[in-house]
């Protein structure tokens, strides 16, 4: 069995090839395009798979067809090339029978003929003799029956020539003579595909003589039946008359407002015999329900500009769903897509006109400051960059109302001037005795003059800004979407980029393609309704890149362009979208998966994690509410001081956001509320009543309910604490010194840096779950050790290295908590104290925390994190810190100013100054009595 990749052709039910058969078919534009340059770039006629459906029901193609080869193929004739319904004509001759290994699904949407792997069975010999003899006894025997009942002579002398063939055909030609007479009879198509799928010879003939019998008992009773049908209407032409007849009865019994007739409900005449004043169901009314809905697109198309691309695309395709057959399936397509496109709010259509009363008003910015105070707590450099974009929203929007006024009075000025023109033209054609066929009609007297129609003023709305709210989950970048989109008076829609790997969920999908629909874009367009909403594109740092689907992250580039997104361009809709109005918010956790053309075209605002401060005020105004209610308690029933609030927060949480601590509040409250449902069941009270009802019933032998949460419950109600208080337990100790680190959570921490000797031959040893960056770090501090180890009186002369004199010693280094992973270059001037300390002898004080980076030079550098970091060293009672002087305008920027008055910051440059910070002025030795002097001829 050999096989080959053909152009599979669905032959739809009943159409059947069979090998020696010819047969024309018609085939769809693209597919007709597609087979017209494979025969022009063939040398032979190429050969394709003919493959039948089995039935009209049946959703894949049968597993046996027809190798064919094309003998033509006609394109439509010229003057009817406008129209797309017009096929092509595809002229096959059957060769051979083939063989389908795996089904194939025809309905699926492909631009052409798609190849398939075919099998050719392979032929066993010759037929037997008897065989051969049967088929042609039943052969010639219908023959000769369809001659006879021939309706006139040039049948009977084809039955008579194929008579003759058989008479004389030999036994090796008999399977090739029983193929044409399958084909060239009326065969009925069950025997025909049966028929098809028989490969050896005997077999061929044996099936061959039993359909030849069976045609020969049909024909001897074909006139009786010919003649009852002629008489008759069938059974199914009958049914279909009276339910056609029924239908009409029952949409004339709906438009009578008769009395309700009584029936049985649940039965299908229940819906018919209810009265006027039953409420009418939409299941009802299909064919109604069907008018109105062609209605509304037909209102939206016309309510669309005037010569705008959107209007003038829905014309078009309004005209060819009219021409387009309600049962085709093109029909559909074309009916979803004008739902889709008549659905986006375009502008200058009547139903995308925003309100402006709110931008009137005089204490908007008032209110609107007050909606994002109500809403947060905290954020001011948030909330001032929205106030901005807020008034000048309002700004333009005004300044626009009042240059759209102007224009209609010059334009109602106008058009009086060229009505009074036109009056005096009139009268003195009149005098003049001119012919006034062509004048313009008086206006009867009493009526207004008409007036030529304004053209609409486009108005120029202010571009929405492309926000990119980065921090780490749980500080409010989602819902500051829902704030701005409130106080705004838009409605808000938000968009889930976390996982998203298909451009076509970003642009929508081409509409040659099977399901396909707009992108994310549009439908949040449409479910808005208005033209300038506020999206929210969540999570774009996760948004998948580049793959066989496309890019998502960079289909995004155009929708988050100011300059660009006036015309966004979606696959589906395929008419320019303005996206300009729209107020885009991004959110992010990190900015190092962003693309940086991506980013670029954001501006960002960054959200750092919350004090403890901030974090009581968000607990106390917004967390513990919305859990009471959510846990159908109320404010009497439950308190909870803020000693207990703060202990929850240092204990159970330790984040930058406030989800924790909500989900730890929420446990709180379950626990009272099954402990206030059980106290009101033990007194048979209600549970929703008052709580001083409640305690006015109590019995002096019942147990007592106590709202107030205690910090000796909270272990019982969450558990053991998850973090102590071990920051807080600090020694002063030779080679310790206590850096300032960010969590993975956002927290700042303080970390120690631990180092000790042991024997060994002057190398570094590093432990803690350590990363590369932090790991030169500490080469760096050690390097810079060693070189001015003689300036700090550690050795006795500058050669001597401090790890090998007077004894070879290792230094290892090791952080705490090696299970976590460290990483990053703000350990430096930790570690290069540490090591001072260890080689001096001079210990840290406890109360110092440090961070920055370190150069060979000695000069120490910026580093990130600093409001974490100097608030987890507030929080871990650390009263000096030492920081980067390149670092003095974040800590004035971002950190609380109650947190700088009660620590002391050194802000240092080099080395020297960090020595001097950390170990006190003149503890810590240093030689500065060599002088180098250079001398120059």
């Amino acid at each position: 069995m050999s096989s080959q990749a053909l152009p599979v052709i669905p032959l739809t039910y009943p159409l059947i090839l069979l090998p020696t058969a010819r047969i024309t078919i018609p085939v769809s534009n693209a597919a007709g395009e597609l087979l017209l340059e494979l025969v022009q770039e063939a040398d032979t006629p190429p050969v394709v798979a003919a493959v039948p459906i089995p039935s009209a029901d049946s959703s894949t193609l049968h597993n046996w067809g027809t190798a064919a080869r094309i003998v033509r193929v006609v394109r439509p004739p010229r003057s009817l090339a406008r129209d797309t319904q017009r096929p092509y004509l595809l002229t096959l001759l059957g060769l051979a029978r083939i063989h389908l290994p795996e089904p194939v699904n025809p309905r699926e949407k492909i631009e052409g003929p798609a190849e398939r792997i075919v099998e050719y069975p392979i032929s066993e010999g010759a037929p037997s003799a008897e065989a051969a003899a049967t088929f042609k006894a039943a052969a010639i025997k219908l023959l000769d029956r369809l001659s006879r009942d021939a309706p006139n002579d040039s049948k009977r002398d084809f039955y008579v020539k194929l008579s003759n063939m058989v008479d004389e055909v030999t036994t090796q030609r008999s399977p090739w003579l029983a193929d044409m007479l399958a084909a060239s009879l009326n065969v009925e198509y069950a025997d025909k595909l049966d028929f098809l799928s028989v490969v050896r010879a005997d077999d061929r003939l044996k099936r061959a003589t039993a359909i030849f019998v069976k045609q020969t008992s049909i024909s001897e009773v074909s006139k009786k039946i010919a003649q009852s049908i002629d008489e008759s209407l069938s059974k199914q032409q009958k049914e279909f008359f009276l339910r056609q007849q029924l239908a009409a009865i029952q949409r004339e019994l709906r438009n009578l407002r008769s009395a309700p007739v009584p029936s049985r409900p649940g039965t299908p005449d229940a819906a018919e015999s209810r009265g006027p004043g039953a409420p009418v169901s939409e299941l009802d009314d299909e064919e109604q329900a069907e008018a109105n809905e062609m209605s509304d697109i037909r209102a939206k198309i016309e309510a669309m500009a005037k010569n705008s691309e959107e209007r003038k695309i829905a014309v078009r395709e309004w005209r060819r769903l009219r021409r387009t057959p309600a049962t085709s399936v093109e029909h559909g397509v074309i009916r979803n897509y004008l739902e889709w496109l008549t659905a986006v709010p375009w502008p200058g259509s009547a139903q995308t006109t925003a309100s402006l009363e709110a931008l009137r008003d005089r204490n908007f910015l008032s209110k609107a400051r007050a909606q994002l105070d109500a809403d947060h707590y905290g954020l001011e450099k948030i909330k001032k960059r929205l106030i901005e974009y807020l008034a000048v929203v309002r700004l333009k929007e005004l300044q626009a109302e009042k240059e759209g006024q102007s224009v209609v009075l010059e334009g109602e000025k106008n058009a009086a001037q060229a009505q009074q023109q036109d009056i005096q033209t009139s009268k003195e054609q009149q005098v003049d005795g001119r012919d006034d066929s062509k004048a313009l009609v008086p206006v009867p007297k009493g009526l207004p003059m008409p007036s030529p129609v304004p053209k609409p003023s486009t108005r120029k709305s202010v571009k929405g800004p492309i926000l990119l709210f980065v921090g780490p989950p749980g500080t409010g970048k989602t819902s500051l979407g829902q704030s701005i989109a409130r106080a705004l008076d838009r409605p808000f829609q938000r968009i889930s980029l976390g996982g998203v790997r298909d451009e076509g969920e970003i642009r929508g999908h081409r509409r040659t393609y099977v399901a396909s629909g707009p992108g994310n874009i549009v439908q949040a367009l449409r479910k808005a309704g208005r033209p300038d909403p506020v999206i929210l594109l969540d999570e774009i740092d996760k948004i998948s890149h580049s793959n066989f689907h496309g890019d998502p992250a960079a289909a995004l580039l155009e929708v988050l362009d100011p300059e660009q997104n006036h015309s966004f361009h979606d696959h589906y809709i395929n008419v320019p979208v303005d996206l300009s109005q729209v107020l885009f918010i991004c959110t992010s956790n990190t900015l190092e998966t962003i693309a940086a053309p991506l980013l670029d075209r954001c501006e960002v605002v960054h959200l750092s994690g919350y004090t403890y401060d901030e974090k009581m005020h968000i607990a106390r105004r917004f967390l513990l509410p919305k859990q009471l209610q959510a846990n159908g308690l109320t404010a009497d029933h439950l308190s909870i001081d803020d000693s207990v609030l703060m202990h929850i927060a240092t204990h159970y949480t330790r984040e930058a956001g406030v989800r924790s601590l909500e989900r730890a509040i929420g446990a709180v409250v379950r626990y009272k509320a099954v402990e206030w449902a059980e106290y009101c069941d033990g007194i048979g009270a209600d549970p929703n009543a008052d709580l001083s009802d409640v305690l006015a019933r109590q019995a002096p032998s019942d147990k007592e309910y106590r709202k107030a949460v205690s910090e000796d419950e909270l272990e019982t109600i969450l558990g053991i604490a998850r973090w102590d208080e071990d920051e807080r337990e600090r020694e002063e100790r030779r080679g310790l010194v206590y850096g300032l680190v960010v969590t993975g959570m956002g927290e700042g921490g303080v970390l120690p840096v631990e180092t000790i000797m042991v024997p060994g031959v002057g190398k570094l040893k590093l432990t803690g779950s350590l990363g590369e960056v932090i790991k030169e770090s500490a080469e760096l501090a050690l390097s810079w050790v060693k070189r001015h180890a003689y300036d700090l009186y550690i050795t006795k002369t500058r050669a001597q290295d401090p790890l090998k004199n007077p004894d070879p010693v290792d230094v290892h280094l090791h952080l705490p908590s090696g299970a976590v992973k460290k990483d990053g270059p703000s350990a430096g001037i930790a570690m290069t104290c540490a090591f001072v300390s260890l080689l001096t002898g001079v210990c840290v004080p406890s109360n110092i925390a440090m961070t920055g980076e370190v150069t060979l030079r000695g000069r120490v550098g910026p580093v990130g994190g600093i409001k974490e970091k100097v608030l987890g060293a507030h929080r871990a009672q650390i009263t000096k810190v030492i920081l980067p002087w390149s670092n003095r305008k974040d800590v004035e920027h971002d950190v609380p100013k109650e947190v700088r008055a009660q620590m002391q910051i050194v802000y240092v440059r080099t080395v020297e100054e960090v020595l001097e910070a950390a170990f006190g002025k003149g503890v810590v030795g240093w030689r500065r009595s060599d002088v180098l002097v250079e001398s120059r001829l």
